[in-house]
Parts: C-alpha cells; structure tokens; sequence
C-alpha cells in the first residue's frame, strides 16, 4: 500500500507549509510506504506521496503520477481488481500506457470518464486527483471502505492523508479533542464514526463516498456524494441455499485470484475458522507455494486459533507460521501501537494483527489475504443476530417507548452504554457531548439508511439490522486490518470485502445466512449437529471443499485474554494527565483497582488514555 498527503489553498494563495514540511508531514507515513516517495508542487497545490511498491515496482509507478495531457495528478492508495479489463477499454480510446500500474489505470479512467469512473472501479483504494485546470480536489475511497483517507477544511485550506497524524501535525490545523467522538469511541470503540474522528474538524472520506472540493472562490466549496450502496436483498425463495452457496462460492473464487496479483511475495492469515480456511483454500490452488500465518495467545484450549491453524494448514498444504502474542508482548505492544497511529486500538485483536503482520514482513511476505468481512455480510456473529431476531419479533422499550432500531444496535452492542457516560465523564466533558446526540443521530441515521438500502417492504426485517451491523462495524474492522498491517509495511487484502462478493451475499435472502432459533420463530435445521445458524451459505458452499471440522468451528471474537491482561495498563489511568482531564475520580479509581472485572471499562478507557497523552501530553 502507500501513503497520501496533501496541501492545497485557493487560487492565488500558497499552502502554509514549503516543501521541506511537507516532505516531514510526508514521512510520517514512511511505514506505509518505504520503497519511494514523491512530491509534486503547483501553484497553491502540493501532493506527496509514499510507496509500498507491489504491482510495477518500478520508477515509471512513482507517484505523484501526472495524467498523459498533464492536466490531472493523483497520489493513490490501493489496488485495483479490474485492472486488465479498464486497460481495454481505454486502449479502444486512444490511451498509450506507460507503466503497468494500476495508478495509471485509475488515473487515465478519470481523465476519460471524470468522476463517474468510481462506478467501474473493483479495488480497495483511497485517492486524491487533481485537476491543474479546474481547480478541484476529488478524494475518494472504495465502497466497502478497505483504505483509509481523512481531510481537514480551513477557512482558504484543505490539508489530507491517509491517517490523522499528518494532519494535526500540520501548523495550520489545530489539535482538539473532538469530545462527541471520544465519547462515541467510549460506546463503540471505533475511533472513527461516520465521517467523524476523535480530532476536532478531522473527516473521513466515508466508504464509497466522493468528495469534490473547489478552490476557484474565496473559500474551498466542498460537495459530498455516495457512488456505491448495497443492493437490495432478493425475495424468499429467490435462491435454496444450495443455489446461494455456489454464487457465493464462484464469486469468492473469482476475488481471490483476483486479490493474488502482485510483483511481490503473497501469503494470507488463516486463524482456522472458516473464513480464512476458505480463503486459504482458493489461494494454495492457484500458487505453486503458500505460506500462512497465525497469531495468538499460547493456551491450554486444544481449539484455540493457533490449534486449529496447524490442522488447517496440514490439510491445505501450506508453509506455516505462528505468531506468539505473550501477555509481555500485548503490554509493550498496546501503547506503542497508539502512539504510532495517532489513534487508540480499536480491538485488541489489532496487537496480534500487527504481530503476525511483522512475522511475515521479515520473512519476505508484503502482501496478505484475509477473511476479514464474512461476519458482517453473512450474518457471522450469532449473539448479535439472535438479539436482533428478539427485537424484530418483540421490540425493546426504553423510558416507556419503542427503541429506534438504531437505537437497539448501539445500545446492544455498547462497551460503555450511554447512560453510563454521567458516571464517567468529568463533568465539563459530559457536558460537551450533549448527552451522547451525536452518537445517537448517527446511529438512528445510519439504521434508516439501512432500511432503505435493502428496499422498502423487505421481506425480512431483520436484514435491516444485518445491514446496519455491517455500516457500523465493517469499516472499523478494516480499518483495524489497514493499520495494524500497514504500521508493518504490509498490506491486507481482503477477498470478501470485495464489490462483488459483498453484492453476492448481501442480495441473498436472509434464511441464506442466518437461522434464528426456534423460540425466536426460526425454521427447522439447516445444518447437522454442531448447530450453528451463521454463514449458511458460506458453510453450504465449503462442504466438501474444505474439512469438516472447520466448517463447524464456532466464532472465536477475541483470541486474545486480554480481559486479564488489560490489568497491566489499567494503573496508568491514575497517573495519566489526560484521564484525569476526561473521566471522573471515581470511574478512574473503580477500573484502576480492579480492570479484569470491569475489562468493558478498562479497555475504552485506558486507549483513550493512551491516545491523549500521547497527542496532547
């Protein structure tokens, strides 16, 4: 992967910063990119770049790239699947190339088609293009929100990169809490919402959003649109789960070997759940060699991730690896994570992510496949889906009345509920956050569009609440996977947050992926015993593809203890400057004399901890 940064001014104004700064601004994401690095100025503009050079590592890839006219310059993030395919098409228009790259690719095909190219586009990828003659900014991001891209409006400014740190580095921008979003995080433990971060006035470019920002008039005039949203789901019956399976399985293969272009060493992650034990699968198929790798804790559980990886990757065929996390490790790890993002750790997850992503960089390895994102488009996560299923049927009531369905989600799926955050703030941050209304808007937004995503009259209910879980929680988790991979220079692939994969599952009926249980009006028995009513077709399509025995793994969320091992943060939170500035003495003190019990605490509150002392100490 790579790196963006970027500084331009209105017309007749230069940025803030020389070049000398924005090549120091630019640095600070060389572990995003440490095979190169550009700069380009112009007028009041000024794009750099780093890069992670994976397709045409040569000097004809080097960004900033200039179009063919010269008239656009893009500094781009990601990869492109449906590379070879706009080639063609634009070979039919004239188009000579002069790299193998897919940032030519993209660049050439907004030369031609404008902004209406992000609807061809099959890739991860966040980009920055702009036009020397129109004067406009376009930042963009793929629709499932695999890479990250973040902005920052001035009064004549607009500053942006592909993590916060630059930006609020950056001497015209100033360095604020946002204290809605810190209370957010609280909740949802996700460091961005939305558009939303934990930086006064920092935004992100949302998951298939296009961002369009002039700079002719007196101020920077942005306009933001949606290209991409989910299809609607497909009427009962429209597929049996064995139809849905195929579909699913053929689409998934499709991505995968898509997902496996590259000029450098490809492995993947296999956990031996289902989800990567698939996508493992489908790769040792295609390449002569595999190697997989596996992070977790060491324990006396004969099923646990690093058990189950070993028989997989016997059955698979594949060289592999392991990547111990040890409670020392997680302690060191944690906070220097923090620091180096800029960013508190969304799960705990992301310290054996950057682990194993270290593992297999100094093996050689720069590009890894994962099975991130099964969970979230085919209904993985059973408690959440059974919850969901009690409220359809019944609702919740809440101060005498109905929960919004938005409502219902976040308040059953909070870390720290917001009738908790009077106990916990101090008193002038609780006051800042209004009672949580941004949050609370935000969630009851983002349910309606879900609604209107899978169609009005849907035929089932409960696929509003899918979709909304996979709005909210997907683009942390990649988010997750982007940054803990990326501070290792490697970057994450992932076969099922993919375009068409994701219109796949997403337009199946919802009996093609979950069962609720009988109480909760399900139907009969999809699967033998182990019974588990996730993933159907996705379990459907594996038979026989891959063993038994992880077909019917039950989901393992956090492989990780951390619920003891948070103990040996949670102290700090008496010596931090910034705890004492943002939670009440006595939260402070409950959780410091006691994390492992109150480990829903501890976690939000000592990365919050971490992350202000580390911006703001």
């Amino acid at each position: 992967m790579c790196g963006i940064f970027g500084d331009i001014t209105v017309r007749g104004k230069q940025p803030a910063i020389g070049e000398a700064q924005a090549i120091a601004l630019r640095d600070l994401l060389t572990h995003r990119g440490p095979d190169g690095a550009g700069l380009w100025r112009h007028e009041n503009a000024l794009l750099a770049h780093r890069r992670l050079a994976i397709i045409d590592p040569t000097q004809a890839g080097a960004q900033p790239m200039a179009s063919a006219d010269g008239r656009y310059v893009i500094s781009y993030n990601g990869e492109l699947y449906n590379d070879a395919e706009l080639r063609t098409v634009l070979n039919t228009r004239g188009v000579r190339f002069r790299s193998h790259c897919d940032t030519e690719t993209v660049l050439e095909m907004f030369a031609a088609f404008g902004v209406r190219m992000f609807e061809r586009l099959r890739g991860m990828y966040a980009v920055a293009i702009y036009d020397t003659l129109g004067h406009t900014l376009t930042l963009a991001r793929d629709p499932l929100g695999v890479k990250p891209l973040y902005y920052w409006v001035g009064a004549d400014e607009v500053v942006f990169a592909s993590e916060p740190t630059p930006i609020v580095a950056h001497p015209t921008v100033p360095m604020t809490p946002d204290w809605a979003s810190v209370s957010a995080y609280c909740t949802t433990i996700r460091a961005v919402l939305g558009d939303r971060t934990l930086f006064e006035g920092v935004r992100a470019v949302r998951p298939g959003e296009l961002v369009s920002i002039g700079f002719a008039a007196p101020a920077p005039v942005v306009r933001r649109t949606m290209f991409w949203r989910g299809p609607a789901e497909s009427a009962p019956g429209a597929d049996s789960l064995d139809e849905a399976g195929e579909r699913l399985w053929d689409s998934l293969e499709g991505s995968v070997a898509a997902h496996l272009r590259s000029d450098v060493p490809v492995c993947a992650l296999l956990s031996g759940g289902i989800d990567s034990v698939a996508t493992s699968t489908i790769a040792a198929s295609r390449l002569a060699h595999l190697r997989t790798y596996c992070a977790g804790a060491a324990t006396d559980d004969p099923g646990d991730d690093l058990h189950e990886a070993r028989l997989a990757a016997a059955a698979i065929g594949t060289d592999h690896a392991e990547a111990v996390i040890t409670r020392a490790m997680f302690a060191e790890r944690w906070p220097a994570m923090v620091a180096a993002l800029g960013m508190p750790l969304s799960t705990p997850n992301e310290v054996a992510i950057n682990a194993v992503a270290q593992r297999l960089r100094a093996d050689g390895c720069v590009v890894t496949i994962s099975g991130e994102g099964a969970d979230e488009l085919l209904a993985g996560y059973e408690s959440s889906m059974d919850d969901s299923a009690r409220f359809v049927r019944s609702g919740a009531v809440l101060d005498g009345r109905r929960l919004h369905g938005g409502e219902f989600q976040l308040l059953a799926n909070a870390w720290i509920p917001p009738q908790a955050k009077r106990a916990l703030f101090e008193e002038r941050v609780f006051a800042a956050i209004d009672e949580d209304s941004m949050l609370v808007r935000f969630v009851r937004q983002e349910f309606d569009e879900s609604v209107a995503e899978v169609g009005d009259g849907a035929p089932d209910e409960l696929s509003s609440h899918l979709r909304c879980l996979r709005r909210m929680n997907l683009t942390g988790l990649l988010r997750r996977l982007d940054s803990a991979t990326m501070l290792a220079s490697v970057e994450g692939r992932t076969p099922f947050a993919d375009r068409l994969v994701a219109e796949v599952c997403e337009s199946m009926p919802m009996a093609c992926k979950y069962e609720a249980p009988a109480e909760h009006g399900g139907g009969a028995a999809v699967l033998a015993p182990p019974r588990l009513r996730t993933k159907l077709a996705l379990r459907c399509a594996c038979a026989g593809r891959i063993p038994e025995r992880h077909i019917h793994r039950p989901k393992a969320s956090f492989p990780l203890p951390f619920q003891s091992w948070v103990a040996d943060q949670a102290p700090m939170l008496r010596a931090s400057a910034f705890a004492q500035e943002v939670f009440s003495p006595a939260a402070i003190e409950v959780v410091a004399a006691d994390p492992s019990a109150h480990w829903r605490l501890a976690w939000p509150m000592c990365n919050i901890a971490l992350w202000g002392d580390a911006c703001f100490g």
